[in-house]
């Protein structure tokens, strides 16, 4: 049974979904941005399941009451890295700690090389596993190229 038919990354929200359209976009910050929420830009090249902390493009957006200002600062991550993983991250401090409310994918490269999964048996009928990114065989610079 395939529970991943388009065979792309899922982490976040609308990961199955096709990706969104920069006005979709767009209506996802501005929600975020009436709840209160800070929006900050991420990007990796790495994208296996455990890597939770990626790169941080510029300061998180605290400040910003328009949605254009973010997508301001997505377009020059975009622009920077146009062959990495970019997502969007809206942090919510209502509650006096950082804690993400949204997380989503917004740029992903051409070729997504997608994992592998190694079994390994050990002692008695134990069974162990874990799971390879194709994309960490070549070195940093040339995952995406």
């Amino acid at each position: 049974m395939m529970t991943n038919p388009t065979g792309r990354l899922t982490q976040g929200q609308f990961s199955f979904l096709p990706d969104l359209t920069d006005a979709e976009i767009a209506m996802q910050i501005e929600y975020g941005l009436k709840k209160g929420y800070a929006w900050s830009v991420e990007y990796t090249d790495d994208p296996h399941p455990r890597n939770t902390y990626w790169e941080m493009f510029g300061h998180p957006m605290f400040d910003l009451k328009d949605a254009a200002g973010v997508m301001l600062e997505l377009n020059t991550c975009r622009k920077t890295f146009p062959n990495h993983y970019i997502r969007m991250m809206a942090f919510d401090s209502t509650r006096n700690t950082e804690s993400i409310a949204m997380s989503f994918i917004v740029n992903r490269p051409a070729r997504e090389p997608g994992f592998a999964l190694s079994r390994q048996e050990s002692g008695g009928r134990t069974m162990r596993y874990t799971v390879h990114s194709y994309a960490t065989d070549m070195p940093e610079s040339e995952r995406y190229s």
